[in-house]
């Protein structure tokens, strides 16, 4: 069993979480998408000289000598074929996964526009136990998460784009921002680095 409760690193304490009442965000939280950016903006397009650590914007373009028509290019080729274009698993997503989806299910909500591709994924990474078991919602639009985490009575939420967190603050929503480069230093919300902090905060 987990422990009934987790102290994060920040400074709260929280009761172990019910699956049922935490969602989850898709690209950077459970998929590693960066990492496939990085890839393709180097073999397809030569953009090779930057790392993940120089990517300190949510907006690309704000933060990398890249081409705002390039950026576009290679996020609508990851986001209408994850599979294609290799986007792999963040370290311990699919295991967490796979643990929650047995005594719950588990709720993913997207900014992504299409959710096929999404499922594609899954059915490719999860056990079919585990996809049928797991729900997923494509908003199209960062700022309409909001009614879904609140239509599906989610009371937490993991995201890594620090201003939907801040959003979710204001709707009663308990956000768990995902750390990655983009969002340091942007907010002073509760943080989870990985899928083992993650693990011990839901309850199983």
């Amino acid at each position: 069993m987990f422990d009934s409760t987790y102290v994060l690193p920040q400074q709260a304490i929280i009761p172990a979480i019910p699956v049922q009442e935490i969602g989850f965000d898709f690209d950077g939280v459970i998929a590693d998408t960066a990492a496939a950016f990085i890839r393709l903006a180097c073999s397809e397009y030569g953009y090779c000289s930057f790392t993940l650590e120089d990517i300190t914007n949510f907006e690309l373009e704000n933060c990398l000598n890249i081409p705002g028509e390039v950026v576009e290019r290679i996020f609508t080729d990851i986001l209408t074929d994850s599979l294609t274009t290799r986007v792999l698993p963040m370290a311990g997503a699919l295991e967490c996964l796979e643990q929650f989806s047995l005594t719950s299910r588990v709720t993913i909500i997207t900014a992504r526009p299409l959710h096929n591709p999404v499922f594609d994924w899954l059915d490719r990474y999860l056990s079919s136990i585990a996809r049928e078991n797991i729900k997923v919602v494509a908003t199209g639009d960062h700022n309409d998460k909001v009614r879904h985490i609140h239509g599906h009575k989610l009371k937490y939420f993991i995201d890594d784009r620090a201003e939907t967190c801040k959003q979710l603050v204001h709707e009663n929503i308990t956000p768990f921002v995902f750390t990655q480069p983009w969002n340091r230093n942007r907010h002073s919300l509760q943080m989870v680095a990985d899928w083992q902090e993650i693990r011990a905060l839901v309850a199983r």
